[in-house]
C-alpha cells in the first residue's frame, strides 16, 4: 500500500475529501501521517477521527524557515511516503524541503494558475471582475506556487456572489480533484520530469490534464 502524507494548517476539508477517497478505494494508498504548524488545526481532529497519527510543529521552537523544514522533513521521512501533499498549507516551504520531495510534493491552490498565486484569490477574482475562477493541482517547485499544473477546475462567478459564495464553489470542486490526481500519481500514471508533468506518457500541457 502507497504512503502518503499530508501537511495542514486548518480545517483540512481536503484532508477529509482524501481520507474519505482511500477508505473508499478510490486512491490505492493510505493516509499514514498527518504534520500541522498550528495546534488548533480541525484537520487533525479530522485525522485522528480516522485512527491517523498526527504531528503538530511549533514553528516558534525554530529559530528560521530552514531549521524547521529540516525538523519536518526528518519526521517526515520516518513514515517513508510515498508522495507528500500539502492540503491548506499555509507556510512557504524551503528550497532544501522541496528539493528533498521533489516530483513527489504536490499541492492545491485555489485559482486557475498561473493567475493569482499567493493569497486571497477569491477576492481578488471578485474585485476583478472575473466571470470564472476555479482551482489548479500543481507539483511543487521552488516557485510559489509555479510548479507544473496537473489539473485544473473551473467554477463561475456570478453578478452580486460574495467570497464566501465562490469559496465554498471552488471547495466542491477540490474536493473533487485532488484525490483523482493523488490517485493517478500513486498508480504511477502521473510523475515530474524537469519540470514538466507527464501523464500516462505524454507532457501535459501548460493548464494540465483535460484543459480546453
Amino acid at each position: 500500500m502507497k504512503k502518503i502524507v499530508v501537511l495542514i494548517s486548518g480545517n483540512g476539508s481536503n484532508l477529509q475529501s482524501i481520507i474519505d477517497a482511500c477508505q473508499q478505494n478510490r486512491i490505492n494508498g493510505q493516509v499514514c501521517a498527518v504534520f500541522s504548524n498550528n495546534a488548533n488545526a480541525y484537520g487533525l481532529q479530522r485525522a485522528e477521527y480516522a485512527g491517523i497519527p498526527t504531528h503538530f510543529l511549533n514553528p516558534k521552537e525554530y529559530s528560521n524557515r530552514a531549521d524547521y523544514d529540516l525538523a519536518l522533513l526528518t519526521a517526515l521521512d520516518r513514515y517513508q511516503p510515498d508522495l507528500v501533499v500539502l492540503a491548506g498549507y499555509m507556510r512557504i516551504l524551503s528550497p532544501g524541503f522541496v528539493q528533498h520531495y521533489r516530483g513527489r510534493l504536490i499541492n492545491i491552490h485555489p485559482s486557475l494558475l498561473p493567475k493569482y498565486p499567493g493569497l486571497h484569490t477569491h477576492r481578488k477574482a471578485i474585485e476583478n471582475g472575473d466571470q470564472e475562477h476555479g482551482t489548479s493541482v500543481h507539483f511543487v517547485t521552488e516557485e510559489l506556487d509555479g510548479g507544473p499544473i496537473v489539473l485544473q477546475a473551473k467554477v463561475p462567478i456570478f453578478a452580486g456572489d460574495q467570497e464566501e459564495d465562490v469559496i465554498r464553489r471552488v471547495q466542491t470542486q477540490e474536493h473533487n480533484i485532488y484525490p483523482l490526481v493523488i490517485g493517478w500519481f500513486l498508480n504511477e500514471r502521473l510523475r515530474m520530469d524537469d519540470n514538466i508533468a507527464i501523464m500516462d506518457g505524454k507532457i501535459l500541457p501548460p493548464q494540465g490534464y483535460a484543459s480546453e
